[in-house]
């Protein structure tokens, strides 16, 4: 894995979080970041006073690139403010020159330079961009950066109908940047929205950034279909929760247990915290509300059940590793006969980690997709 990113004059040593990834071809930055820089650095040494905000730095190569001039980053994920802290220690750069924002919390108003790499979730850039309409003026420098092929009329509509005049440069290195002038005036935010699942009588909130928007992900779906029965008094993780609906089910099923909803999105935790509010606001105080690298933050052999409908991929990259983070935080969370029962892609080889990892793995269901798939963990 290539750790060391040159940038204008000096290079920098830049990991992606978690450490110790299989991948090997990963890294931290993409031309994309390269691109948006070239445009960025040469503005920053002409002034010194830019009010700078960046949003959607996975790995905090932008920041670091950055290096003391200060500046807001607005990211979503709790793991990429995690890696932008840790890129910049390693680095001899002190964390207090940045203003970290969660994707819930407003934009600094009056910026004079926006830096946004373009996410693959549409709907979230959509809301980036109706927040970034009501604190950027029409001489507001806004460049974006994505690769080439992601940039197309759809895209570049959504800037002119949400920001205001787009154009996108010529490809390079296989990337290309948006360039788009403020017109002035704020969007109304689309997002968060409502949804109803009938079947369960809930109505469900998801902000811009929640996998599956309007509609319940068949994964978790079937997953439903084979909820665990859980026991008065139970502490029970809904481990990467998104929108919360699989906790929510077992809260309706069993009252008096005590749920963990918990992700590593701010989206996907304000969505849960907020769809239990409008459904069972009684249960507030049995459920605790967390975003974290997995179960980075929860006490060993503190959970009766964890269940779990793990991502098989990091932003672009197609990995497993997040899958096995959440089966090792499991298991060292999960008191002694306590259960991690997960819903997977029928052709992903969890049955055999589960096995490996818990001493044992039971299957509970399957169809043509998906298998339900669980492990107690020995006493």
């Amino acid at each position: 894995m290539n750790t060391i990113f040159t940038v204008a004059d000096k290079q920098l040593r830049l990991d992606r979080l978690p450490l110790g990834q299989n991948n090997r071809s990963l890294q931290a930055w993409d031309a994309a970041d390269e691109l948006l820089l070239q445009q960025a650095l040469p503005l920053l040494a002409e002034r010194t006073n830019l009010k700078v905000a960046v949003m959607h730095d996975l790995f905090g190569a932008l920041s670091c690139a950055l290096g003391d001039y200060p500046h807001s980053q607005h990211n979503d994920s709790v793991v990429s403010q995690q890696a932008t802290v840790h890129n910049r220690q390693q680095n001899g750069l002190s964390a207090d020159a940045v203003n970290f924002l969660s994707s819930v919390t407003a934009l600094p108003a009056d910026l004079d330079l926006v830096l946004l790499k373009v996410p693959n979730n549409h709907g979230y850039l959509r809301f980036m961009l109706q927040q970034l309409s009501r604190v950027v003026r029409p001489d507001t420098v806004v460049i974006a950066a994505a690769k080439a092929k992601d940039i197309h009329k759809n895209l570049l509509a959504l800037f002119e109908q949400e920001l205001g005049p787009t154009r996108a440069s010529l490809a390079e290195k296989k990337c290309r940047t948006i360039h788009c002038i403020p017109r002035g005036g704020a969007r109304a935010l689309t997002y968060p929205i409502r949804w109803q699942l009938p079947e369960l009588q809930l109505t469900l909130l998801n902000h811009a950034n929640v996998f599956a928007k309007e509609q319940l992900d068949i994964g978790a779906r079937f997953l439903l279909e084979h909820l665990p029965t859980v026991e008065a008094g139970a502490v029970v993780a809904d481990l990467g929760c998104g929108n919360g609906v699989l906790g929510l089910a077992l809260l309706k099923q069993q009252p008096a247990a005590k749920l963990l909803f918990t992700d590593d999105s701010y989206m996907a935790v304000a969505s849960a915290q907020e769809s239990l509010r409008l459904n069972m606001p009684e249960l507030l105080a049995q459920a605790e509300f967390r975003v974290d690298d997995c179960l980075a933050s929860q006490a060993d052999q503190t959970l009766d059940y964890v269940i779990c409908n793990p991502p098989f991929h990091q932003q672009q990259a197609v990995t497993e590793h997040i899958a096995w983070q959440m089966f090792n935080d499991a298991k060292r969370c999960l008191k002694a006969g306590g259960k991690l029962r997960i819903v997977a892609n029928r052709h992903l080889p969890y049955y055999e980690k589960m096995t490996v990892l818990l001493g044992g793995c039971r299957h509970i269901a399957s169809n043509n997709k998906f298998v339900i798939l669980e492990s107690t963990k020995r006493k």
